[in-house]
């Protein structure tokens, strides 16, 4: 077992990570609560919620299932998650627990900053995904203009991570999660990036797993500790993200995992840090290793102008300027800003190279 401290405005908790840690929950509880919420989603709760109740110290736990996948992060049902925290007659020394992946995480979350104005909660992520999602405190749900976009900055006051939940992971989740580790380490370590490219991701091991897992973490968890609201260096974390999020909401939510479409989203940052800098960032060997282990790389009916205006609505955006983070070099991240022209005129080059390979 592992842990990780990470320090936020208000406080600091716990990340732990271990095997059959879920067993266990109680013991990570900051203080007693007056009764417990669990959000989880229809296919984690066959798989786990039992385990957590269980494990549970108050006769006062309830739960919300919803329905996986990203059309979950909709405004509808984060009003029904409050009507349910009202009719169970949570107060403000009630907790939530967010018991599965990232969309879970994130909607769990915002609706624990929202109730009362905003109450505790802990995250037990169940994906790779959510290694990322579930440490530094962004919670959120989306608009139909534009993924989470409706939001807030609320840490949680412990993270269980439980890597044997894994295990049940279907190859896409456990690709879509992966990439996440991988932007970890082209913005921070050259070396890791290299290992992670010799990597097959049916062979992983769970060693290699946590190993990896607690690197992604700890790589973010500096980042958060420096930069908790995204004034600066937490853009970084970014990378690949400004095409990530706009090929989802263009293909819409749910058609492509969030991982999948932010691993197109590396390559294209990757690519247009070689124009801008003039170097040589390893593009062919991402697409390869991406390609080896089943990423869907191609984009059918590519509208540039589409996915220009869905780029137009990321965050990072300023005074309708889009913002890319690219790489300097791996290790060295900046925030680059890019007009219209030119940004067309990579997206063409680069779906023209893309539809070649």
């Amino acid at each position: 077992m592992e842990e990780i401290t990470v320090q936020s405005s208000s406080h600091s908790y716990q990340v732990v990570i271990g095997e059959g840690v879920r067993f266990n929950i109680s013991e990570y509880l900051p203080k007693n609560y007056s009764s417990i919420l669990i959000i989880t989603d229809d296919r984690v709760a066959g798989m786990y919620l039992s385990a957590i109740k269980n494990s549970l110290p108050t006769e006062n736990v309830f739960e919300s299932i919803i329905s996986s996948g990203e059309q979950s992060k909709s405004v509808d049902v984060f009003y029904q998650l409050h009507t349910d925290a009202i009719q169970y007659g949570l107060d403000r020394n009630s907790l939530i627990i967010a018991l599965g992946g990232g969309v879970v995480g994130d909607l769990a979350g915002f609706v624990a900053s929202t109730y009362m104005r905003g109450i505790d909660f802990i995250q037990v992520p169940t994906t790779i995904l959510a290694h990322d999602s579930s440490v530094g405190g962004k919670v959120a749900i989306n608009h139909e203009l534009g993924k989470n976009m409706i939001g807030n900055f609320y840490a949680p006051v412990a993270v269980i991570y439980d890597v044997e939940t894994l295990h049940s992971l279907s190859e896409k989740e456990v690709r879509s999660g992966f990439t996440e580790i991988i932007k970890e380490a082209l913005i921070s370590d050259e070396t890791t990036f290299t290992q992670l490219m010799h990597i097959n991701l049916n062979e992983i091991s769970n060693h290699q797993l946590q190993k990896y897992l607690s690197y992604g973490i700890m790589v973010k968890a500096k980042i958060v500790e420096e930069d908790e609201k995204e004034n600066g260096v937490r853009k970084y974390l970014n990378l690949g993200h400004t095409l990530g999020h706009a090929i989802e909401a263009e293909l819409g939510y749910g058609q492509i995992t969030h991982g999948e479409a932010v691993a197109i989203g590396l390559i294209f940052a990757l690519y247009v840090s070689n124009e801008v800098y003039s170097i040589d960032l390893p593009v062919d060997t991402l697409y390869t290793w991406l390609k080896k282990n089943n990423y869907p790389l191609s984009l059918k009916n590519f509208n540039i102008q589409n996915f220009i205006q869905r780029m137009k609505s990321d965050k990072k955006t300023t005074n309708k300027t889009i913002q890319m983070v690219l790489l300097e070099e791996i290790g060295s991240p900046t925030v680059y800003e890019i007009s219209d022209e030119r940004l067309e005129e990579y997206l063409q080059s680069f779906s023209e190279k893309l539809v070649k390979k």
